[in-house]
C-alpha cells in the first residue's frame, strides 16, 4: 500500500490549512480558464481526493489509490482506479484531460502524456498544472524531499524545459500559460489570488494547455513568457 493510499486523507486535509487554502485557490484561478470552452467530456487523471475535479466541473476522476478515490466519490465525482499510464479510455474520445501536479508522482511521464494525447478529440486540450523544479517552490519542495518528506521524497518535479520536450515529443502544441504562486513559500498567502498569463520564473505552478499538434492553433512562442521587472 503507497503513502496515498495509507494517508489519503491527510494529504487531502492539508488543503483546510491556511496555506492549502489559498495554494488551492490560486491553483484552480490558473487552471479554470485553460478549461474553458474545451468540449466535453472531461476525465482527471491522478484525481485523488478530487478537489480539483470538483472545483473545476470534471465529472470523472482516474486514480491508483482506491482510499482517496472514496473521498472523490464524496465530492460527488464518479471515480475510476486505473493508471494514467494506461488509460481505459479509447482513443478520441475526450475532450479535455487535466493533470495536476501528476507528472511528479507517476512512475513513467512520457508514457501519461502520450496517453492523455491518445484520448484527446482534435480540437480537445490537455490541462497540466506543474511545480516547475526550477521556481521557489519547486526548490522547497525539493529541500523537504531530502529531508525524508513522505509525500515529497516520492516526487520528481521537472524543469520548464522538460515539460516542454515531454509535451512536443508527444505531438502536443502550447497554447497557453498561466502562472501562479507568485509569493515566496516561507511567506504568508496574500489575500487574494494573484495569477499572470504566461510562465512566469517565480511562479510556483504553471496551469499549461497543450492541444494536438495537428489542430489549427497557436504554436509555443515567446510570447508565452512573463519575466518580473
Amino acid at each position: 500500500m503507497t503513502i496515498f493510499e495509507r494517508r489519503a486523507a491527510d494529504y487531502d486535509a492539508w488543503y483546510d490549512t491556511p496555506t492549502g487554502a489559498a495554494v488551492f485557490a490560486e491553483e484552480v484561478d490558473a487552471l479554470r480558464p485553460l478549461m474553458d470552452g474545451l468540449p466535453c467530456p472531461w476525465l482527471e487523471v491522478g484525481t485523488g481526493s478530487g478537489r480539483f475535479a470538483s472545483a473545476l466541473g470534471v465529472a470523472t476522476g482516474l486514480d491508483p489509490a482506491t482510499p482517496a478515490l472514496r473521498l472523490a466519490r464524496r465530492r460527488g465525482i464518479r471515480a475510476v482506479a486505473g493508471a494514467g499510464e494506461s488509460l481505459p479510455v479509447r482513443s478520441r474520445s475526450l475532450g479535455a484531460v487535466l493533470l495536476v501536479v501528476t507528472l511528479c508522482f507517476v512512475r513513467d511521464p512520457a508514457a501519461v502524456i502520450t496517453e492523455a494525447r491518445r484520448v484527446l478529440v482534435p480540437n480537445g486540450g490537455a490541462v497540466f498544472g506543474v511545480v516547475p523544479a526550477e521556481s521557489p517552490w519547486g526548490r522547497h519542495y525539493r529541500s523537504l524531499a531530502a529531508a525524508g518528506h513522505p509525500y515529497y521524497r516520492l516526487a520528481r518535479f521537472y524543469t520548464v524545459a522538460e515539460v516542454m520536450a515531454a509535451l512536443g515529443a508527444a505531438d502536443l502544441v502550447v497554447s497557453r500559460v498561466r502562472s501562479s504562486l507568485l509569493w515566496p513559500p516561507e511567506a504568508s498567502p496574500p489575500s487574494s489570488p494573484r495569477v499572470r498569463e504566461g510562465w512566469d520564473p517565480e511562479a510556483g505552478f504553471a496551469a499549461v494547455l497543450a492541444v494536438p499538434g495537428t489542430t489549427p492553433r497557436p504554436s509555443f512562442s515567446k510570447r508565452l513568457f512573463t519575466h518580473r521587472r
